[in-house]
């Protein structure tokens, strides 16, 4: 037990400031800070935490953040930590948001984006690779990423379906059951629930009775979309464009690769793209006040669940994991996700590479496929760029990002001026 709030505050608001890189990068710094230098936490207890964590939908690696400072100072301990976790790459995403959407259409801040994307894809395709490595171990999860994949493709399947399947049928395709496993604990949780549970859905209540039906569409949406968010950001973010683009037509393609580029830039988890996405459909309502509520709001829907889970669950992560069926459904989303990241991949590939993409009909199935004479030159060059320097010169993400959108903006000055 740690003696003070103020060196709660300085480990997590290191751990803030410089979680880049993703959810490895972001626990391995964690684990670093908390086990291995400062000694507060066994390897056993961040194992399980862990382990506890990657079965909730939402950002994991938040969630870990929430958990430690629960388990070190209660739950005032997990709210600092888990805002800590949160706030710094919040405001960088803010203030990246308010600028886009100022200057976004500028031919220079064009020329920027493209290479963003191209750094978009590259990232993408490296997390497909890590993670299919570790999670198709075995006949049964490739047969599962590859119908997750084609589910997505052919017939536009949504993702939280692709999600209940595979974990209903890892669940119940669990080889071996334990036959005495430890008892459920009975902490008082009752309240916790119930206030977690009410705090999250206020919005919604709120908005309901008095606000703009953007604003309400935006808190139902991004509060379902917590729900499912199992296998981190990436694997959503093929069924959040589908639904913000496609059917509620907040964003465009384009914007909404622009977001996960620009928040691959800012510490914290991958999945703040929401908050770009809330900022961006709120600024359509006419102002910056607009897109700041929104944005707020958006935070809300994603982050309160998590402490909900993490202060509702953490007295039940021993008998969890002596449990092998909500690890078999894990594995079996973890495979789905293979499948839906590489679907992703493809859908952003055919958007940065391409100016013109059509739904086309082939043997009475509707698919997305790019006009082959819309092939943007700049796009394929930085595209082409982007995977050399990530896979072959092993480029840091963030180093990626800046030094690709720099190299276009150099490039479109020097094609404008030509």
């Amino acid at each position: 037990m740690i003696q003070s709030y103020a060196a709660l505050c300085s480990a997590f608001g290191r751990i803030g400031l410089f979680s880049f890189g993703g959810p490895a990068a972001q626990i391995g710094l964690m684990h670093k800070e908390l086990v291995t230098n400062r000694g507060w936490l066994s390897d056993r207890n961040f194992s399980d935490a862990l382990a506890f964590c990657m079965l909730l939908p939402g950002p994991e690696a938040m969630q870990l953040a929430t958990y430690c400072g629960w388990r070190l100072r209660g739950v005032a301990g997990g709210l600092i930590a888990g805002l800590l976790f949160v706030l710094p790459g919040a405001l960088v995403i803010a203030a990246l948001a308010l600028v886009y959407a100022s200057y976004g259409q500028t031919p220079d801040m064009a020329a920027v984006v493209i290479g963003l994307q191209a750094a978009v894809i590259a990232i993408v395709a490296q997390a497909l690779f890590r993670l299919a490595g570790r999670a198709l171990g075995n006949a049964e999860q490739r047969i599962v990423a590859t119908l997750a994949f084609l589910s997505l493709l052919l017939f536009q399947t949504p993702f939280p379906l692709v999600i209940l399947c595979v974990g209903l049928w890892g669940w119940f395709r669990a080889t071996h059951i334990e036959h005495s496993p430890p008892p459920w604990p009975r902490p008082p949780i009752l309240g916790t629930v119930i206030l977690w549970a009410g705090l999250w859905i206020a919005p919604v209540l709120v908005l309901w009775m008095t606000g703009p039906a953007l604003l309400l569409q935006l808190v139902i949406f991004f509060g379902l979309l917590a729900l499912v968010t199992f296998g981190g950001a990436y694997a959503v973010l093929a069924y959040m464009a589908q639904q913000v683009v496609g059917q509620y037509k907040w964003l465009t393609a384009d914007q909404m690769i622009d977001a996960l580029g620009l928040a691959e830039t800012t510490p914290g988890p991958l999945i703040l793209v929401t908050q770009f996405v809330g900022m961006m459909a709120g600024h359509g309502l006419g102002s910056l006040a607009w897109a700041i509520t929104a944005g707020c709001l958006t935070l809300w829907m994603t982050f309160i669940p998590c402490f909900l889970w993490i202060f509702a669950g953490a007295p039940f992560i021993e008998a969890l994991g002596a449990r092998p069926r909500p690890k078999a459904a894990l594995a079996m989303i973890s495979a789905a996700v293979v499948g839906v990241m590489a679907h992703l991949s493809l859908w952003f590939a055919f958007h940065v590479l391409f100016n013109n993409v059509e739904r086309k009909t082939i043997l009475n199935i509707q698919m997305d496929l790019p006009i082959v004479s819309s092939l943007d030159p700049l796009a394929l060059v930085a595209v082409t760029l982007a995977v050399t320097a990530l896979f072959w010169l092993k480029w840091s993400p963030v180093v990626l990002i800046a030094v690709m959108g720099a190299i276009t903006a150099i490039a479109g000055r020097l094609v404008a001026g030509l």
